[in-house]
């Protein structure tokens, strides 16, 4: 699993697109959080990241499809998949590889915001009058929420060989997942289960860890989500084998 995972952390980090797909999202994040009147921290009047927080969310459903549209689906395309397979691994191994590997991209992507957090807190007055647990809670709730959307990517990408499809795959199913579950129980019809609805949305999830509690309830949603996605792949692979 780690030469699976080194490869595809190596393929991504030689390559031009892998460069480019970081800075548009730390270009983005960046105008909105510091430049954008209607986001901007500094016109905000206080020292909060809600703004980064809040729009994070759906720069990722852009972001992550973009890195895990290739995973399976090149290999397929180019006919290494089957190879791949043949070789002394299993397909969770190689599941596995390109998953990780697509999370620590996530987080190399996330790392350098946090410039963001340290430019807050020493803007507040005084210096560090700032909800650091509420930060935490946020930024963890902000990568469980990208590991979601890394592991729908690479069940999608096991779809097709079609990159492009791939894409816009994981797109739909990461914007479904995210606000739609939240969209349609503001239908007036569901009544007692609007609730239930709303709390299998990842939107309801992500906003519970940003309040700075780290509920075990949330966590276990994430990882549920994660294995189910994955355990998608492997029986899309098993299915070709």
């Amino acid at each position: 699993m780690f030469a699976i995972f080194r490869k595809e952390v190596h393929s991504f980090l030689s390559s031009l697109v892998g460069y480019v797909v970081m800075a548009v999202f730390l270009t983005a994040m960046g105008l909105l959080v510091w430049l954008f009147p209607d986001t901007s921290v500094l016109d905000a009047g206080y020292a909060d990241m809600a703004s980064f927080f809040r729009l994070a969310p759906y720069v990722f459903l852009f972001l992550v499809p973009a890195i895990t549209m290739r995973l399976i689906a090149e290999e397929r395309k180019s006919g290494t998949l089957e190879l791949l397979l043949t070789k002394p691994l299993t397909e969770w191994q190689v599941i596995g590889g390109k998953f990780l590997a697509a999370c620590f991209l996530l987080l190399i992507s996330l790392l350098p915001t946090l410039l963001y957090y340290f430019s807050v807190y020493r803007l507040g007055n005084p210096p560090g009058n700032i909800d650091s647990a509420s930060v935490q809670g946020s930024y963890l709730g902000l990568f469980l929420l990208g590991c979601v959307f890394a592991a729908i990517g690479v069940y999608t990408s096991s779809l097709t060989d079609n990159q492009i499809v791939a894409f816009l795959l994981g797109v739909f199913v990461c914007f479904l997942l995210y606000v739609g579950f939240s969209s349609i129980a503001g239908l007036e019809w569901w009544e007692g289960a609007a609730y239930w609805l709303e709390w299998l949305g990842l939107d309801t999830q992500y906003n519970a860890l940003g309040r700075g509690l780290i509920d075990s309830r949330n966590l276990v949603y994430f990882i549920s989500l994660i294995l189910l996605a994955l355990a998608g792949t492997y029986a899309r692979l098993r299915k070709r084998s």
